[in-house]
């Protein structure tokens, strides 16, 4: 079946519910940054305690992607897109009944394992029945709902730890999950084969050996970019409410009204970067995504020096769109370097990477919270560093190598 038999309305249909898991999925990850302040008061848990329950989630999180891109491609996305919204979900409402440090940690990393398959499932999808053309604004689509959701859950957050506790809350989130797994169930029909034919051949395009798509040097290229940007990105989201709250000294509602400015550019610059990379010339993506990866170094020492809050919430601003940048340009180059035939194994494999770095930073960052005595000092450094060998991993990226797994 070739991608241009699905017709637009169908392909619009699938992205709009496929956009409201992916929202539903970044809804648990962001709000958890919240509910972990007044989940660590009634645990009496310390920082070191604290990042591992955030990075609980992102182990098992990594574990799952690249079992659920090969899944996707043996057994079809659809099958894994259902069983990881109906595992997750179940995960998700059970947190709420967590009674200890052990209990949260299990349940958050089974929450990972659930959510695990949805991405590479999910990006198999787009490739799947969009044209290469309009791949990376498809994706751009999907990305822009961890802004969207950055933008509500601090409010919401603030709202609902005050009304209801975080326990409930989690009862809530998980319920929904039900609900949207009921509207894949009924409204997403995938053509029977999920081949697509590769634009400028005859044939569809061959399945290539997982050992050789490991064997590629693009996919370990992105593996470390995907790792860097991500190091980046879940080490500002898991840790600036706290940082905000305990070396700012600003309360939750003050951190959400904060964090709306931020979240409001990575909205802009997620759905901004989809277009912009879809018309970019061969081989300028790399050029733009290696000075975005330089500008968020410099910008990360301006955040942590800066003297006031507003310096600091206006560097974080600007920030934010140059990851929104490379964190949307790196799954364009998955879909549209790589045949569409093993698009969820490829996902799956470059996304380890970027899970694993949500799995290592924030619980490193609450080690060296704990050793330097409160600073987040060391921590932003760290950091820095991930921006800096992202941007040698995407410079010498050789997309040329990606063009020999086509038939």
């Amino acid at each position: 079946m070739l991608t241009n038999e699905v017709t637009k309305k169908s392909r619009n249909v699938i992205l709009a519910l496929l956009f409201l898991g992916w929202s539903l999925g970044n809804l648990d990850r962001y709000i958890m940054n919240y509910a972990v302040v007044s989940i660590t008061g009634d645990l009496q848990l310390d920082a070191s305690s604290t990042g591992i329950i955030l990075s609980a989630f992102f182990l098992g999180y990594a574990i799952m992607q690249i079992p659920g891109g090969w899944l996707a491609d043996k057994f079809g996305a659809k099958r894994i897109l259902l069983l990881a919204v109906i595992m997750w979900s179940i995960f998700t409402g059970l947190t709420a009944i967590a009674w200890s440090l052990t209990a949260m940690i299990v349940i958050r990393f089974l929450f990972g394992i659930g959510e695990g398959g949805f991405q590479p499932a999910s990006s198999k999808i787009i490739a799947t029945i969009f044209p290469k053309e309009e791949r990376g604004r498809a994706m751009s689509i999907m990305l822009t709902s961890g802004g969207i959701v950055s933008l509500i859950v601090p409010l919401l957050a603030a709202y609902l730890l005050g009304t209801i506790g975080w326990r409930m809350m989690f009862i809530i989130i998980g319920s929904i999950g039900a609900i949207i797994a009921l509207l894949y169930w009924k409204y997403i029909q995938l053509p029977k084969a999920e081949i697509v034919e590769e634009a400028g051949t005859n044939h569809p395009t061959t399945k290539v050996n997982f050992k050789e798509l490991l064997k590629t040097p693009l996919m370990w290229n992105l593996i470390i970019a995907y790792f860097c940007i991500y190091a980046v990105n879940w080490g500002l989201v898991s840790w600036i409410p706290t940082y905000l709250q305990k070396n700012r000294g600003l309360d939750l509602m003050s951190i959400g009204w904060a964090q709306t400015i931020p979240a409001i550019t990575t909205i802009i610059g997620v759905y901004g970067s989809g277009f912009i990379i879809d018309k970019l010339p061969r081989g300028i993506e790399k050029v733009l995504g290696s000075i975005s990866c330089a500008v968020i170094g410099i910008l990360l020492y301006l955040m942590f020096t800066a003297k006031t809050v507003t310096l600091f919430i206006g560097y974080q601003t600007v920030v934010s769109i140059f990851i929104a940048f490379v964190i949307t340009l790196l799954p364009v180059i998955v879909l549209k370097k790589l045949p569409s035939s093993i698009t969820g194994s490829a996902m799956g494999i470059a996304n380890t990477g970027g899970q694993l770095a949500g799995f290592v930073t924030p619980m490193a960052i609450g080690f060296m919270v704990d050793a330097f005595n409160g600073s987040f000092d060391a921590a932003f450094w760290m950091l820095i560093g991930f921006a800096l060998i992202c941007i040698v991993s995407i410079v010498t990226l050789n997309d040329q190598k990606g063009t020999l797994l086509k038939a």
